[in-house]
């Protein structure tokens, strides 16, 4: 894309000063719940910066202190901050564990802003510890700048944890050198229901080893346990490096909380003496919500609210949904009334409505599961929106012929859908004559992932909307270590003089698996 300025990696000295070359065994309370309260010196903010919800004028900076300080932002276009505009943050302590946001309004669009987060003593704000460097972009006000964004999910699962032996999380650090405007992290963001072990022998005899911390050592249970989880992800170098550069876009899925749950359930689990899981979904979305900088449609009253519209200029939408928090219990999935579904009627209403009102030429459809991949849940039970049966709609299936089929009579142009969950990559095209249900407009479904964790085979596909799995890569036994098989993440890049859609299916490494270009206004593609 010709028209936007892009600024080489090697010339981002804003990420490459102070936290971000911290090493992991420096940085704060690494193993226990919260920093102390009293501590000699000044605030330091060694976890490193992040930034969310950036609009063309607009963003949100996070950061973490080691005690409590006053957080300030400076933000320049410039890497010298001569003219600098000066943001005055919140005080942070341990009612939301040394956390903050700070919001920035009145950006430049589709424009380089660099800042940087400084922690003042609250008691004396001439005690200011060094600032944490940060830079990103605004979203375009013009569609002929274009955007490139990419997506996956899926970290530190099935007990592959930070393994310093192979660098750590090395698939950001090449995320990152592909400078995209922003990042989808499509759940499972953590894996508060996988505990890691300090090291894990492979099948060909190789040892894995974890970094580890006190709550990485069992299940999640107390609000400072899903911190604990949150916060390791932030030990990695290139996780750090990676968050001071690029925006994030973040969901959530099962494991944020607990493998496979859904509202209401109460668990058959002898590792948990908190049985009740809407007590321990509270506790991950508070987690949630205080280390990811994520703006919620309708304040701290229901900052529990996942799904939204993120708006990125003239060219695109991407609708973050939530298939977790609102659906029914995981069943056979063959029932023939079902109104609550994976989305639950309000969500269901806000995205149709959103759906017709956007103006933007694409518009993401975000999910944090796949649609007519077989995701089972036991022997008899299933996780997603499939059960396996090609006929009508049935169950969960349902509610998603409804979309379709509103998609479809309102002429809503340019949705595709991206996913992560099943630990491999694959692309999907839906039509109605390979179809069942009939009454929906072709579409594209393309999986991720994972970014740190186990690979799997690839899902059984359901019949019911007419899926050919186009492309796929995926192991072929279960829970394949990072250190044996690449991990997987996509790429979407929007022209800005064509509008055409390209998806990039990557591996770690830098090699393109597939790639689909998709033409505005057109459907059957």
């Amino acid at each position: 894309m010709p028209h936007r300025p892009r600024i080489p990696s090697p010339g981002r000295r804003t990420v490459l000063r102070g936290s971000l070359l911290v090493p992991a065994a420096a940085l704060p309370a690494a193993t226990s719940s919260a920093p102390a309260l009293a501590l000699a010196g000044r605030p330091e903010a060694a976890w490193g910066v992040q930034v969310g919800s950036v609009t063309a004028s607009s963003a949100l900076v996070w950061v973490r202190s080691d005690r409590p300080a006053r957080m300030l932002v400076e933000t320049s276009a410039t890497e010298s901050f001569r003219r600098a505009r000066s943001w005055y943050g919140p005080l942070i302590g341990p009612g939301s564990d040394f956390t903050g946001t700070t919001p920035l309004y009145g950006l430049p669009a589709g424009e380089q802003v660099h800042y940087r987060v400084t922690l003042a003593d609250p008691g004396d704000p001439r005690r200011t510890g060094k600032p944490v460097y940060g830079t990103f972009r605004t979203a375009p006000a013009r569609r002929r700048d274009g955007v490139r964004f990419l997506w996956s999910g899926d970290i530190a699962g099935q007990g592959w944890g930070i393994n310093p032996d192979i660098g750590g999380y090395r698939v950001y650090e090449e995320m990152r050198r592909l400078d995209p405007d922003f990042f989808l992290c499509s759940g499972d963001t953590v894996y508060a229901d996988g505990p890691l072990q300090p090291s894990v022998t492979l099948p060909d005899g190789r040892i894995w080893r974890n970094v580890m911390t006190e709550e990485k050592a069992k299940v999640a249970e107390t609000l400072d346990e899903y911190r604990g989880n949150f916060r390791y992800n932030l030990l990695d170098r290139n996780f750090r490096r990676f968050n001071a550069q690029v925006p994030s876009v973040v969901q959530w899925d099962d494991h944020e909380v607990r493998n496979n749950w859904y509202p209401g359930q109460i668990l058959d689990d002898a590792r948990y003496t908190e049985k009740n899981v809407d007590i321990l979904a509270a506790r991950s979305a508070r987690a949630f919500h205080e280390y990811f900088p994520v703006s919620t449609p309708h304040g701290s009253a229901r900052r529990s609210r996942m799904y939204r519209a993120v708006h990125h200029g003239p060219l695109l939408d991407v609708f973050v949904l939530d298939m977790r928090s609102h659906r029914n219990r995981n069943s056979p999935n063959r029932q023939a009334d079902d109104t609550t579904g994976i989305l639950g009627a309000e969500q269901l209403r806000w995205l149709k409505r959103a759906l017709a009102e956007s103006r933007a030429v694409w518009k993401v459809i975000a999910a944090d599961m796949p649609l007519g991949l077989v995701v089972p849940d036991g022997a008899t039970d299933f996780e997603a929106v499939a059960q396996g049966d090609p006929g009508a709609p049935l169950g969960r299936e349902l509610q998603i012929a409804e979309l379709l089929r509103f998609i479809k009579h309102r002429k809503v142009t340019g949705t595709l859908w991206l996913t992560a969950d099943v630990h491999y990559t694959s692309a999907q095209h839906y039509a109605p004559e390979r179809a069942a249900f009939k009454d929906f407009a072709p579409f594209w479904e393309f999986v991720s992932g994972p970014l740190a964790a186990g690979g799997f085979p690839a899902n059984a596909l359901d019949g019911t909307f007419g899926p050919d799995r186009v492309f796929v890569r995926a192991p072929d036994r279960a829970n394949v270590s990072p250190m044996e098989s690449p991990q997987f993440y996509g790429e979407v890049e929007i022209d800005g003089d064509s509008a055409d859609l390209t998806v990039r299916l990557r591996a770690e490494g830098g090699a393109v698996l597939f790639t689909k270009v998709l033409r505005p206004g057109r459907t059957g593609q």
